[in-house]
């Protein structure tokens, strides 16, 4: 096991209680297959939503603001109730939570696809929001029960494999529903994933939980500081973009939730059955661990949300021509998470992560060099570097935060992976779009001037630089030729002027990732081998 591995109890003790073997639920890949049905459903769910949100916006008659909060309700709902899905599954039964999960997220996707209203659309993305906290951190609980600890690296990279690939396939799958099909149809396709998975889980799956802690007290009081913590640090995240990062409302909101989670912490120290034990960041792999998982969901999900501008905006291709143009991303990390868990097996964390973080961040400096007329040839390698970089630290990263954790914990800690990478993809596009946006207000008058749009012209633009920052030029049918192409050179140059500086704050902080990682983790591999 990685280093920093805390001895874990064998799969044959009393504590974490397993079906008696014997039949299709003795076979541990199996229920890596299972699993893997309701983590493509949910990573596919989770990037294809983006596509559809113009057509929702459009035809439900949706402002701005409600599309943002299509979004929002399910990543309130999921991030303030993932740890709490874990240790549900821990305590009553992985296999029980995983398949509620299931069944109320297949249901919540047609009820948001039936809904017929802004308001029912983001009521039904919180009640999709809440199963799947039931159903994500549960995947990687059943899978530390089941695998022993020197084939758990490898299931752990198929695991990381498939959440990847379901994301970055997302655009893609999206693209072409709503071209071809309708919005709709981006909730329903949920429905046979859903029933496959339901079907053959039932079937193969083990029950698996923590004996030892289903006598003891639950832990309310650590249920309500949690959700609550959670809420206002990641509400004070999406809002940080509208509000201003630094205004009063921005910091007020995330300071009450950071106060919360303390006073959590200090709860958790002093009950006997806590909802998240303190003991397990004793280990600095999961610790590190769950930051860097945090850093690359930052960086993936920020990277994509103005890649896809970039491309479908500035670049002028159609939603399924931009997710075929960022394939590269998903065959990079098809290859990239296999690869990462074997190497973690062999090396630990204190190699893959550093390595991943690093790809990552060659791959974001790469995109300094785009241009709005920069060839395929200057994208695709930043994407493979992406791929590999996000593929390597998922497979790494997760190894080292659910294999560190005893396998009674193992739905708690896949909660914790779950949540940072929540917490970590909520930051990294609020903060990143929020940065172009800035960049692009203090450049926008100046570069349509150079384009050759006439100054008081460029002045009355100045005020469409929200749209600008979404990459979109703000010219008219009525603007002669020449203004139009000058507005649409010079809105594009001040675009990319907030990218660059999006991507050299991201690889920046891959930068800095990749050194916690590398001086942080220190034990060897052997040691934690012998541990596990």
């Amino acid at each position: 096991m990685p280093s920093g591995t805390i001895k874990s109890p064998s799969l044959a003790a009393p504590s974490p209680s397993l079906d008696k073997p014997g039949g299709p639920r003795a076979n541990p890949w199996l229920t890596l297959i299972a699993v893997a049905f309701g983590l493509f459903m949910v990573g596919l769910d989770g990037s294809v939503v983006a596509i559809a949100n113009p057509a929702i916006g459009q035809d439900l008659g949706a402002s701005t603001a409600d599309l943002q909060w299509v979004t929002n309700s399910y990543l309130l709902a999921l991030a303030a109730t993932l740890i709490l899905g874990g240790k549900l599954g821990d305590r009553f039964g992985r296999r029980t939570f995983y398949l509620i999960g299931v069944v109320g997220f297949t249901a919540a996707s047609v009820a948001i696809g039936l809904a017929g209203s802004i308001e029912g659309v983001i009521a039904f993305r919180a009640v999709q929001g809440l199963f799947g906290a039931l159903l994500m951190p549960n995947t990687l609980g059943l899978l530390r029960a089941v695998f022993p600890p020197k084939k758990f690296g490898m299931a752990v990279g198929i695991w990381a494999m498939v959440s990847s690939v379901s994301t970055a396939l997302g655009p893609i799958v999206g693209g072409l529903l709503v071209e071809h099909v309708n919005w709709e149809s981006v909730f329903y396709i949920n429905l046979p994933f859903g029933v496959v998975a339901l079907v053959f889980s039932a079937l193969v799956l083990p029950q698996s939980k923590n004996t030892a802690a289903a006598n003891g007290k639950f832990d309310v009081p650590g249920v309500v500081l949690l959700a609550l913590g959670l809420l206002a640090v990641v509400f004070g995240v999406v809002k940080g973009e509208t509000w201003g990062w630094t205004s009063a409302g921005t910091l007020s909101v995330i300071a009450v939730g950071v106060a919360v989670l303390l006073v959590f912490g200090y709860v958790e120290t002093r009950v006997a059955s806590p909802l998240l034990p303190m003991r397990l960041f004793r280990s600095p792999a999961l610790t590190i661990g769950t930051v860097i998982t945090a850093l690359n969901f930052f960086v993936l999900l920020g990277v994509i949300f103005f890649v896809m501008l970039y491309l479908q905006n500035v670049r002028g291709f159609t939603p399924v021509e931009a997710g075929v143009r960022t394939l590269p991303l998903s065959l990079a990390s098809v290859v990239a998470s296999p690869l990462g868990a074997a190497l973690t097996d062999r090396f630990g964390p204190r190699l893959t992560m550093p390595l991943g973080m690093t790809l990552q961040g060659i791959a974001c400096f790469l995109m300094l060099g785009w241009s709005p007329e920069s060839s395929y040839a200057a994208m695709w390698p930043p994407f493979i570097a992406l791929g590999l970089g996000v593929g390597m630290v998922m497979a790494s990263s997760s190894d080292a935060i659910v294999g560190n954790a005893p396998v009674k914990d193992g739905g708690v800690a896949g909660g914790l992976q779950a949540t940072a990478l929540q917490i970590g993809g909520a930051l990294g596009t609020s903060v990143l779009v929020s940065l172009i946006s800035s960049r692009v207000g203090s450049t926008l008058t100046g570069e349509l001037t150079s384009a050759g749009v006439p100054a008081s012209a460029a002045a009355r633009l100045r005020e469409a630089k929200d749209a600008v920052a979404m990459g979109v030029a703000p010219h008219s049918a009525e603007m002669p030729a020449p203004l139009r192409a000058a507005v649409a050179e010079g809105s594009h140059l001040a675009f990319m002027n907030g990218v660059h500086t999006a991507v050299l704050v991201a690889g920046a902080l891959c930068v800095a990732g990749a050194a916690l990682a590398a001086f942080g983790v220190r034990r060897t591999p052997e040691a934690a081998r012998h541990d596990g």
